[in-house]
């Protein structure tokens, strides 16, 4: 028996979820029941560093990440399909069938703003359990932070302006281009054209016309009198044939139309952006349409909107479809989900260039006058000064209120990060110096202790 071919299946269900791993977690498992390994865990999931491209990273994925491990099961076809590999016996296929995550995990709340090393989330569970964790949690986790993070800067080089998600058809299939919409949200960006994204989690779509509507009239002033006789509130895509001629069709269908006429905006979609936005405000500013906005889209990432701005082009909102819906610049992070206890002694790796520190950690973020001025990683059990940032989410494999948060209120905070970031952390360009993050002294002292005993024992 096997699982159904994915042509035949509506869906991939719950149970199936627990498959949604590397093979080497199953065959550890099958080792840890054998051996009896079942004690508490914890293990960090972290980014190693940030890419050369960012400067700050947008925690986002929680939600999902908390709601694969309330359902964590082996369904009875998952198990069939395991039955078939000649590693698993079945007397270990039998304790699977039962096994259920029960532990805790404390967690970066989504939009909270966050530096390497740091960890974005702890799980603490018996070592079975913590371990099938491992590969769920980074996919989640790694995807939405990782595109929260490029939507940011995005937003922050739009300087307040609309900001809308163009990017479903070029992203890298249906649960990226859905969870992308979400973590787009949480970064701020104001709308998505991704109905489907609307529909699930609420946010708002945004979207009117394509040039394939404006190519299947006889002419482009056809279209644009068809289309907003049918929504007269509409925003008009004007470089089909020649950009500032599809502008003057534009006022042209602003005086046939007289005070019924609502366009609320024209779309800049190829050219020089710049160029034609001045020389289009300058159009429809001689046709006393000042009220009608420029919007722009085609290509662009933050680096083109910020030289935009730079160069006063009038434009008052961007569609930004393919460098944000796959974060063309930095498509990965070093993202890392590492054991740091077990039966209540601290393990670390001494790896080069992937050391690790032992035991339960925390953030502690400092602020002065609303501004974030540096953190520390310290042990759990520290009471430094700053904010913790790791908060409770889950308790008994259960989430929490602070693991059921609105994602509107997620969208919020991010906003309140965004704003608390240094003037330097906040530019495009890599930071020199870096935000400062460092280790407490009881945290390198216990990471020298355990060191220690790896290494003499």
């Amino acid at each position: 028996m096997s699982l159904e071919a994915p042509s035949e299946r509506a869906r991939v269900t719950p149970g199936d979820i627990a498959l949604l791993t590397d093979l080497y977690q199953l065959t550890m498992l099958q080792a840890y029941w054998r051996e009896d390994m079942n004690g508490e865990a914890v293990f960090s999931l972290f980014v190693r560093r940030l890419p050369h491209q960012r400067n700050f990273l947008v925690a986002a994925g929680l939600d999902e990440a908390l709601r694969c491990l309330e359902t964590l099961h082996f369904s009875e076809a998952a198990l069939a399909f395991l039955g078939q590999r000649p590693e698993f016996s079945a007397d270990f296929l039998a304790w699977l069938r039962d096994l259920r995550f029960t532990g805790q995990v404390r967690a970066m709340p989504e939009g909270t703003v966050l530096f390497a090393s740091e960890p974005i989330l702890e799980v603490e569970a018996s070592l079975p359990e913590a371990q099938l964790a491992e590969t769920i949690l980074m996919n989640q986790i790694h995807l939405q932070t990782m595109l929260a993070s490029k939507a940011a800067r995005v937003v922050l080089a739009a300087q307040g302006r609309t900001v809308v998600d163009f990017g479903l058809r070029r992203m890298h299939g249906i649960d990226a281009g859905l969870k992308a919409a979400r973590a787009f949200h949480i970064a701020g960006v104001n709308a998505t054209s991704n109905v489907l994204a609307g529909a699930v989690y609420g946010v708002p779509i945004a979207g009117t016309m394509a040039h394939s509507y404006v190519q299947a009239h006889p002419t482009e002033a056809d279209a644009f009198r068809a289309f907003v006789e049918l929504y007269p509130d509409t925003v008009l895509l004007v470089d089909t044939y020649d950009t500032l001629d599809g502008v003057r069709s534009v006022v042209d269908l602003a005086r046939e139309l007289g005070p019924a006429f609502r366009v609320r905006a024209i779309r800049l979609d190829s050219g020089d952006i710049g160029k034609l936005a001045r020389e289009s405000r300058q159009l429809l500013d001689d046709a006393g349409l000042d009220a009608v906005r420029i919007f722009a889209s085609g290509g662009l990432n933050e680096h083109t909107i910020e030289r935009l701005l730079a160069e006063g082009a009038p434009i008052d909102g961007f569609g930004v479809g393919t460098s944000m819906g796959t974060s063309s610049d930095a498509p990965s992070l070093d993202i890392a989900y590492k054991l740091t206890e077990y039966a209540g002694t601290g393990r670390l790796k001494l790896s080069p260039g992937k050391s690790l520190l032992p035991g339960r950690k925390q953030v502690y973020r400092m602020e002065r006058n609303g501004r974030m001025v540096a953190d520390v990683i310290g042990r759990d059990d520290e009471d430094l000064p700053g904010r913790p940032l790791l908060v409770d989410v889950m308790k008994v494999g259960r989430r929490i209120a602070a693991g059921r948060v609105p994602l509107d209120q997620s969208r919020a905070h991010a906003a309140a990060q965004l704003r608390a970031l240094p003037p330097g952390i906040r530019t495009l360009e890599p930071a020199d110096p870096a935000y400062p993050v460092d280790f407490s002294t009881a945290l390198k002292e216990a990471g020298e202790r355990a060191a220690q005993r790896a290494t003499t024992s």
